[in-house]
């Protein structure tokens, strides 16, 4: 049946914008919260990553010494660089989301969104350094 015939002065037509699918190009945040979302994915190759590491590690030094050649590839390398930032950012918008997501107040006033985020910025960079003194330390 055709589309024209079936509207009538009884039924009329909706009026629907066409909307681009590339709509979240348009503004930052439409982006960013895209890409907020694609870096799930790369959250799930950096638990892949490990458990894989895990795993050759528990296979003994062959296994281990296979994982690293295979860990060494440029392709390898370049998805873990890529999957590091995706994390990063992953991390910095969830950790600038937290404000939103909490509601706290002390001594019955609101808490400034500033001190609800600064504690996960404080002990990103404390496991941070932590990590580093460890690695540096152990050559």
């Amino acid at each position: 049946m055709n589309d024209d015939a079936a509207c009538t002065g009884y039924h009329p037509r909706w009026l629907r914008t066409r909307v681009s699918t590339w709509w979240w190009l348009q503004r930052w945040p439409y982006l960013k919260f895209i890409l907020r979302e694609l870096s799930s994915v790369f959250v799930a190759w950096f638990v892949i990553f490990f458990l894989l590491l895990l795993h050759a590690v528990g296979r003994g030094e062959t296994a281990w010494l296979q994982f690293l050649d295979w860990a060494g590839q440029p392709f390898v390398i370049t998805l873990n660089v890529i999957s590091l930032l995706f994390v990063v950012f992953h991390t910095i918008t969830w950790f600038n989301l937290a404000p939103r997501a909490i509601a706290l107040h002390f001594r019955g006033k609101h808490v400034a969104p500033f001190w609800i985020a600064a504690p996960n910025y404080i002990a990103w960079l404390i496991v941070s350094v932590i990590v580093v003194w460890m690695l540096a330390g152990n050559r």
